[in-house]
């Protein structure tokens, strides 16, 4: 009865695509969920549904492992830039209108990937630094920086206005997945309503698009 599991976690282990990702998958989720200094590389192999030895065959350390968990997610992030940046190719945008759809596209990926979210604020809240040392993480937002610099037609040497208005983006999206179950309720806001994300998606253009007008002026 006993060999039953075994030659399951063999089959698997067959497939080395596969079983990276199976890897990954585990990983992500218990580092988001209990946090990466609670994790061992023997849950995320258990986790995984392969031999406990098998995540460091793969990876090596969980040092390692972690940033291959941040890699994937941030390439995650570069394909939803492109993948936005393909839909407004096809066609002649206002700024305003592709600002918008940054802002929602953004809002949608980090509905989709809450995992993301809190790997970085529990690096953030156990004071771990790193993600500035992660060449994809770098290029991720170097690519973001230029394709709205790009599309929202603004002058050359912007960036840094672009960079602070990404951020910007960044913390009120976030900020509202983190805490739709504590502060946003303390400040009347029902995040279990319907249109939550969508009404927080219409706010966060509207402050968008001030910030876009002020530049156009300077």
């Amino acid at each position: 009865m006993s060999a039953a599991p075994d030659l399951r976690v063999r089959d698997r282990e067959r497939n080395p695509a596969r079983t990276r990702e199976l890897i990954l998958d585990a990983a992500e989720r218990l580092f988001a969920e209990q946090g990466y200094e609670a994790t061992s590389l023997t849950d995320v192999g258990r986790a995984a549904g392969v031999s406990r030895a098998t995540p460091g065959y793969f990876f090596g350390s969980k040092a390692e492992l972690e940033r291959a968990v941040l890699e994937r997610c941030f390439e995650d992030v570069r394909r939803a830039v492109r993948e936005g940046r393909q839909r407004t190719g096809k066609g002649r945008h206002s700024p305003e209108v592709i600002l918008a759809g940054a802002v929602s596209d953004y809002f949608d990926f980090i509905a989709a990937r809450p995992n993301f979210v809190k790997l970085v604020e529990r690096a953030a809240l156990a004071d771990r630094r790193g993600l500035d040392r992660l060449p994809i993480g770098l290029a991720t937002g170097q690519e973001m920086v230029a394709a709205l610099a790009q599309e929202l037609e603004l002058p050359p040497g912007r960036e840094a206005e672009i960079g602070e208005m990404l951020f910007s983006l960044m913390s009120l999206s976030w900020f509202a997945e983190i805490h739709r179950h504590t502060l946003a309720p303390v400040a009347g806001i029902r995040p279990d309503s319907a249109d939550f994300f969508e009404r927080r998606k219409r706010h966060v253009t509207e402050l968008l698009l001030g910030w876009l007008r002020a530049q156009r002026v300077a």
